[in-house]
């Protein structure tokens, strides 16, 4: 099994998938317990919701799940939200807050090593080689960093989640015509709800990359699962209703960030 799939394309925008995989080698998976099993941290059918939305699009996807590792996480295990809960480099916990290895059986150190030079490096080599290619073809890179998650997770916030979430960790991860053009056609798509830098405000991977500056404009997009999906449960059926009525605004996000890159060589 790879750990990544890249699909190129000419696009200067690069759609990263850290949390879509759901492979878990024999090895691994035979230390999660019941509740580990289910992997219901996923985000489910992402990949699916995307597809086709930006033809020119290059899409850099980790097929491993990240309860074998966390390819949005600081691979020196800092943690991404000092001070509030949050799941680590290799999670202990579900999202519940519920243990997810069998007794014992929780990896080591040097486990947790082993993992980040096998899944999390070969990954983000990728997404790197990628970002930097488009940037060479257009002089400006756009990394849109694609996420969901349970519209209720009381572990990790109160209340229901905005439909949209948009991370630009204060807005220092891009231009500001970028947050900008995601925002407004957020806050303008009848029916959902949108936030800029609430509880998710880019995770270690839009941080990592960020270099306005240079070229490189990166921005996070969590989405509610209640959006896309039939159920924020298991079996996490994708919802082909509802998905058709996201994918148009989701669409319309792509193609604004594509067209702003002219403007962002300036």
């Amino acid at each position: 099994m790879s750990p990544v799939e890249v699909h190129r394309g000419s696009s200067p925008v690069v759609l990263g998938l850290p949390h879509t995989g759901t492979v878990v080698p024999d090895d691994i998976r035979a230390c999660l317990n019941d509740e580990g099993m289910k992997l219901r941290d996923t985000d489910w059918h992402i990949d699916l919701l995307y597809e086709g939305l930006l033809p020119g699009a290059t899409t850099v996807r980790a097929t491993f799940h990240r309860y074998v590792v966390d390819a949005n996480r600081d691979p020196g295990g800092a943690s991404l939200y000092p001070g509030q809960a949050t799941t680590s480099l290799v999670p202990l916990t579900d999202f519940d807050n519920q243990p997810i290895w069998r007794d014992g059986r929780a990896p080591d150190d040097a486990e947790v090593a082993r993992r980040v030079k096998l899944f999390h490096a070969p990954y983000h080599a990728a997404l790197a080689a990628e970002i930097a290619r488009v940037k060479a073809i257009h002089g400006v890179a756009i990394l849109y960093d694609c996420h969901s998650i349970r519209s209720r997770v009381p572990y990790l916030f109160e209340g229901i989640l905005p439909d949209f979430n948009i991370g630009t960790d204060g807005g220092r991860t891009c231009d500001r015509l970028v947050e900008l053009a995601v925002r407004g056609v957020c806050e303008t798509a009848d029916g959902y709800t949108s936030i800029v830098n609430g509880r998710f405000r880019g995770g270690w991977t839009t941080r990592h990359y960020a270099a306005p500056g240079e070229g490189v404009h990166t921005i996070q997009m969590e989405l509610a699962q209640a959006t896309h999906l039939a159920s924020e449960a298991p079996p996490f059926a994708y919802d082909e209703t509802r998905a058709a009525r996201l994918r148009p605004v989701l669409a319309e996000l792509l193609r604004r960030l594509e067209a702003l890159a002219p403007a962002l060589k300036g």
